[in-house]
């Protein structure tokens, strides 16, 4: 009986033309889109024998490092992974969604786990990476294996300059006009993010210490009032979702019958995801010059605002605060110790639960924020109670092609009705310490989310790609009645075109604190109007 050998050789070939037939749907997919067959078939094999090139470089380079069999068993099992989330999703694993990946916790991490990924990393991971194993391997020993692998990577990169030269015009296009075409070439792309990602973290200069915006204490205004203000960070919510905003569908029934309430119709997202998009709404620089790993260290909005005198507390019922309240005071409520309301999760409404002793137990101003599990996908059906499901019939599962983009918006927008109910609890909470107080809420959407445009799922996608449902986010403003927020004039605001880099200094204008004090002064761009000093600010 005739039993296949392995060499090194031998199965860095079969193991790149493998992944490019099996873990490339989604690339090919979408090449196919903007080069039909008719007319670019020359360049379209040119293309995939090049990415069969660059396969077999890939795991031959790896190889001078580690026993090929090791290499080839660990890039199956993460093309596997990868293809499943490019093909099923939409997704993109960049440097962004790699840190995301790093940062989401294990609640987060199962809804994505589901059969239909278990079925693809079993059959086209797992299982060809014991198949490798199992068969007879030869070895010519460590020094002609190691020219074995110089000379593959010779040969790989000898035929991706062949692939390119004949249709070198085709290419030039491919490389300036459709960049995000590259992102879907897997593992490719997930490999070279991950070191990008481990190169950005290991580059971080901790030496300077942590970075301080101002030598002192700032000092506030006093006009014989305190504030209380809780600012809500919603999770993967839309704006175009909101019928606050125009949508088809009342998402929105309590807050709609709120008076003194702003809802901001062209707000941007600093990011596509949390672990962005959370640091940066809080961070004193702009999208455009935001750094996480300086972020880090750097003072915040809500460091700042502590350092004025100011009560800050920040509730969580998602991952994290990504780094924001590290020097404030932080619960967290996504297990039953602190939130008494859980089921199959714990609610967000939870974190309301004693909050009024917090603020009868503090003098002085007080900042809250409350940081929502929102609308996080992909098990929309879990983010809200049974008593929400108002839009029906409702995705009822993680796997998401097992749902019909119907199901799959109906369970959005029942996640977006239950935060509906759930800011309205929250203002209802300010309107009773409206007497004692000069209170304000502020609801700011950290992210969007794809619910299946364009073959498109979730949320992450690298932001210049990304589409707007991804990162036109919700902004919502109460003002209560004794707030020195100049409610008439902030409505003018309301169709001014915003981002989150506007926040962070709207909110230290709504403590009053002077922003001229600092040395490195938030964004221009205002959210609000104040009744008093106006121009001061």
């Amino acid at each position: 009986m005739f039993t296949p050998v392995l060499t090194r050789t031998r199965l860095t070939v079969i193991v790149a033309l493998f992944i490019a037939v099996t873990g490339n749907r989604a690339f090919f997919r979408h090449v196919s889109a903007v080069y039909p067959w008719d007319g670019n078939a020359v360049f379209l094999v040119s293309l995939a024998v090049l990415l069969f090139s660059i396969l077999v470089l890939l795991v031959a380079l790896f190889s001078l490092l580690l026993p090929v069999r090791v290499v080839a068993g660990v890039i199956l099992v993460l093309s596997a992974i990868t293809g499943y989330f490019s093909d099923h999703l939409g997704t993109v694993i960049d440097v962004g969604m790699i840190q995301n990946l790093l940062e989401t916790n294990v609640s987060e991490a199962s809804d994505l786990i589901n059969g239909g990924m278990a079925l693809r990393l079993l059959l086209l991971g797992i299982l060809p990476a014991y198949l490798i194993w199992r068969l007879p391997f030869k070895n010519a020993g460590w020094v002609r294996e190691l020219r074995f692998s110089v000379q593959t990577g010779l040969i790989a990169l000898v035929l991706m300059m062949i692939c390119i030269f004949p249709v070198s015009d085709q290419y030039a296009s491919f490389i300036r006009e459709h960049k995000m075409l590259r992102y879907y070439t897997n593992p490719a792309t997930p490999i070279y993010s991950a070191g990008k990602y481990i190169a950005s973290a290991l580059k971080v200069d901790d030496s300077a210490g942590f970075m301080r915006l101002t030598a002192n204490a700032a000092t506030i205004e006093s006009d014989g009032g305190h504030e209380l203000i809780i600012v809500v960070v919603g999770e993967t919510a839309r704006a175009d979702h909101f019928s606050l905003n125009g949508y088809r569908r009342i998402t929105n029934p309590r807050l709609a019958r709120e008076g003194n309430l702003v809802s901001y119709s062209h707000v941007s997202s600093c990011g596509t995801d949390t672990a962005i998009s959370v640091p940066c709404l809080f961070s004193f620089d702009g999208r455009a010059e935001f750094d996480i790993a300086s972020a880090r260290r750097t003072e915040n909005v809500l460091d700042v605002l502590a350092k004025a005198g100011v009560n800050v507390l920040w509730r969580d019922n998602n991952s994290d605060s990504k780094g924001v309240a590290e020097r404030v005071q932080y619960e967290d409520y996504r297990s039953n110790v602190l939130n008494p309301d859980c089921d199959v999760e714990c609610r967000d409404v939870g974190m309301l639960s004693g909050l009024q002793d917090y603020i009868d137990s503090h003098e002085g101003d007080i900042l809250i924020v409350l940081h929502q599990m929102g609308s996080h996908g992909p098990a929309y059906s879990r983010r809200y109670p049974p008593e929400f499901e108002e839009f029906r019939p409702a995705c009822h599962t993680r796997e998401l092609s097992e749902c019909t983009r119907e199901e799959i918006t109906n369970a959005y927008d029942n996640s977006l009705l239950y935060t509906d109910y759930f800011v309205s609890k929250v203002i209802e909470l300010l309107k009773e310490n409206t007497p004692n107080y000069e209170t304000a809420m502020f609801y700011v959407g950290d992210h969007g989310e794809s619910l299946g445009e364009n073959g498109l799922y979730l949320h992450g996608m690298p932001y210049m790609f990304a589409p707007a449902a991804q990162t036109h986010v919700p902004l919502i403003a109460w003002i209560g009645r004794t707030s020195d927020i100049d409610y008439a004039h902030t409505l003018t605001l309301r169709d001014v075109t915003t981002s989150h880099d506007s926040f962070s200094s709207s909110l230290l204008e709504a403590f009053e604190v002077d922003a001229e004090y600092f040395e490195k002064p938030g964004p221009v761009a205002r959210l609000i109007y104040m009744k008093q000093g106006d121009d001061a600010h």
